[in-house]
């Protein structure tokens, strides 16, 4: 049975890392990652809704699992939009898809980012949760540049078991997300 390596060096690596760092006796007090939710808003999908559907099919190959198109809850006339119209897309990865997706963001994707110079630590949300912005879908390989319309970017969310930002810090970090250097 296949095992994504990620999830190998999770339970190798990481588990001991973390117990030593923090003086957990117990392997259950170690966090782990839950789940990897994908999100990406289309704005101009409210005037073609085409845009939308394209969003979803490149969404679906990114995470290698089928995405499903995000509704508007309630009427804005300002936008021109309405109730229970697409907005955009959104997809949630666990188990073995997700610590694949994870593989392909660390080795392929983010190093395919212009001028990268590491991931902020700032988007922690103090419940031990961290969510980051890529401005393009077009770092990622499934994605074929010459057919693309339009670039969207996408939020990432690491959905963790930690109390804290400094234990999802650390988790993230020995799985091998390259945060930027802190002075």
């Amino acid at each position: 049975m296949y095992v994504p390596s990620l999830k190998t060096k999770y339970n190798d690596e990481v588990i001991p890392a973390l117990k030593e760092k923090f003086g957990w006796t117990n392997v259950m007090q170690v966090p782990k990652l839950e789940k990897i939710c994908l999100n990406q808003g289309v704005g101009r999908g409210v005037a073609d809704k085409k845009l939308v559907d394209t969003a979803v099919k490149e969404m679906s190959l990114i995470a290698g699992q089928q995405a499903v198109a995000t509704m508007s809850r309630k009427a804005i006339s300002n936008f021109k939009l309405r109730e229970n119209m697409p907005v955009g897309c959104k997809v949630t990865l666990r188990g073995e898809q997700m610590y694949e997706f994870m593989d392909r963001l660390i080795a392929i994707a983010l190093p395919r980012v212009r001028d990268f110079q590491g991931v902020s630590d700032k988007g922690f949300d103090g419940r031990g949760n961290y969510t980051m912005g890529v401005t393009e879908q077009i770092i990622f390989p499934e994605i074929d540049i010459d057919k693309v319309n339009n670039i969207n970017g996408m939020d990432i969310t690491f959905v963790t078991s930690a109390k804290n930002d400094v234990e999802c810090l650390e988790l993230l970090k020995e799985l091998g997300i390259p945060f930027k250097n802190q002075k």
